[in-house]
């Protein structure tokens, strides 16, 4: 996808003690990287996510990622993040996530993190809070 079909990016720089050997980003942290941008992305909706834990029990837990590495991003690259939720379901989110060169309109890495949000004492989905629906449907239309 291009750059101009996402609402929202965040922005990085690779630091070294993110790279190999060979100064190229670990493949275990883009997922930090999307995980950072997914959070700042709830919190520029704005969606106090730890407030939601603590108002209504619920909480999101991570049932599925997928990334694929199409080139590598390097040790004080200028990099971003950007993020769409792709899919609302009752009680699930998918968001689809790229990691551009900030100079480029091309993905380093694409990916897919699914959510679902999950009655902590039960132990059983939970539907997603009205006001985060709400807030996602005013940044990104209906999905």
């Amino acid at each position: 996808m291009a750059k101009a079909e996402f609402n929202f990016s965040y922005q990085f720089r690779v630091r070294f003690a993110e790279c190999d050997m060979q100064a190229i980003v670990y493949y275990a942290n883009y997922l930090v990287y999307f995980d950072t941008a997914i959070l700042e992305y709830l919190r520029a909706l704005p969606y106090d996510y730890r407030g939601q834990v603590e108002r209504t029990g619920t909480d999101f837990h991570t049932v599925k990622t997928l990334i694929e590495y199409h080139d590598s991003a390097v040790y004080d690259q200028d990099i971003a993040v950007f993020v769409r939720v792709s899919r609302l379901g009752r009680s699930s989110l998918t968001f689809s996530l790229e990691l551009h060169d900030e100079k480029e309109d091309r993905a380093l890495t694409s990916g897919e993190i699914v959510w679902v949000n999950t009655d902590q004492a039960a132990h059983k989905s939970a539907p997603i809070p009205e006001e985060l629906v709400l807030k996602i449907r005013a940044l990104e239309g209906d999905i």
